[in-house]
Order: C-alpha cells, then structure tokens, then sequence
C-alpha cells in the first residue's frame, strides 16, 4: 500500500492527503509542546484522547449550526476533516483571567470577566504568536472586516456551547482558542471552524476544587497530564467510565 504524502507536521499534528479532493486525513500526535515549544515531552495517549475530545466538540458544534471542518473519525489516532484555507490568526475567548491577560494586566488568575473576551494572535511561531488588533488584521489583509465580523460571530457562539457543555460536567471553562479556515462553494466564502478542539487549546478547572483538566498540568508540572484530559473524558462520556490507561496505538500507513 502506497504511503499517504505528508502535507504539513505541527507540534501537535501530521496532516495528509485526504483519499478524496478536498479532504485531508488529521493525525494526533503524542507530542507536548509549552512556552512556544521550549518545553517538549512525549506523552504516552494523549494523542488518542485529544482525537476523541475533538471529534466530541467538533460533532457537536456541527449539530447546532456551527460549521466545523470535521467530517468524520477513522481510527484512535486519525480523523477526516475538510480541507479550508486557514485565516493566519489565532482567536481566543476569554471568560475568566489567566495565563498572559493576567500577566499583562497584573489581573489575579480566575478572576471573572465582565464579559467574554476575544483577542487575537498572528500565527507564527517563530515570532511566539503576537497578539494583534483588528487594526494590524485589517491593515496587512489577513482578514477582511466581514470576515472579522464572521469569526467574532463564530468564536461567540462556540463560547456559548463550550461553557454550557463543560457547566454541565461541573468543569468552569477559562479560555480556548480555535483557527478559522475559508471553504469556497462556486464563488461563495464561509468560515468554518478549523484545527482542533481539546484540552490542549483550552484552560478548563474543576469548579468546586480549581483542579486543572488542561495542558497547565504540563505547563507547571502538576501531575499526570493523560490523567487530566482522561477525566474531561470521562465526565463528557467521551470514555468509559472504567478506563484507567490510553493505549498508544501503532501508526499504520
């Protein structure tokens, strides 16, 4: 059997050739990355739990009206999703303050927001993703002001169903980011929302207890990182509920 061609591979990801066009097949890697990659690790599942979470979101965003590149699961490790041009920015929604907001505005961690909070970040890496205005966005084209628009209209809503979701399971979410991607129908543009969505790209705490279910754990060396994103899991009935361990599965091309 001939070995797909590898498009692109991300701290966290391998993307390749779809089997249709249009399509390409997302694998998650083992791979953790934190304060832009100066950290690294391998952690043994997390790959595998981070495919489930995202498909779980992804499906579920696409059952309430927002457009997602999610099309299907294939295996514990690989999932089929739409190809999209990706818009170059990072947005992030922000509920409670943490992580840099509190850093750069001396806010204590957890402290709520009066209202969410969307920022936006140039996707570079070797630039350590710079957070940006709309002025930058709209100056450089990266975006136009009706896709802006489009993308806080977007961002808003996955907020509402993320919150009300992680609510449920007594889970506060803090943050997340997602990546937006244009797909073209004829000459028709939508934005979808694209990458992925798990606890790597969220902050989510327990709500009676503050414990962190997110890549923090990793961050600031707070225990067992599979452990965390085990038990967003299983509250979310993603896992079973007698799961103790992920397996790592063998990659087969």
């Amino acid at each position: 059997m001939a070995r797909r061609k590898k498009i692109y591979e991300g701290k966290a990801k391998i993307l390749y050739e779809g089997p249709e066009p249009g399509t390409i097949v997302q694998y998650f890697k083992d791979d953790a990355t934190a304060f832009n990659a100066q950290k690294k690790d391998v952690i043994e599942g997390k790959g595998v739990l981070n495919n489930r979470l995202s498909e779980f979101f992804m499906t579920g965003l696409n059952s309430i009206g927002v457009p997602t590149h999610f099309i299907k699961r294939l295996n514990m490790r690989e999932q089929l999703v739409r190809a999209c041009e990706i818009i170059p920015l990072e947005i992030i929604v922000r509920n409670f303050a943490a992580g840099s907001l509190s850093t750069r505005l001396g806010i204590e961690e957890g402290t709520p927001l009066p209202r969410p909070i969307v920022e936006y970040c140039y996707k570079d890496d070797k630039l350590g993703d710079p957070l940006v205005t709309e002025e930058h966005i709209a100056a450089f084209g990266w975006a136009s002001q009706q896709d802006m628009d489009d993308v806080l209209s977007l961002a808003l809503r996955v907020n509402d169903y993320l919150s009300g979701l992680m609510y449920g399971v007594g889970i506060r979410l803090v943050d997340f980011k997602i990546e937006i991607g244009r797909v073209y129908d004829g000459d028709y543009q939508r934005l979808i929302v694209a990458d992925e969505i798990s606890p790597d790209s969220m902050r989510l705490w327990d709500m009676e207890t503050g414990q962190k279910f997110d890549k923090d754990v990793f961050r600031r060396d707070l225990g067992s990182l599979t452990d965390a994103y085990t038990e967003v899991a299983r509250r979310l009935g993603v896992m079973p509920k007698q799961a103790t361990h992920v397996a790592k599965p063998k990659l087969i091309n």
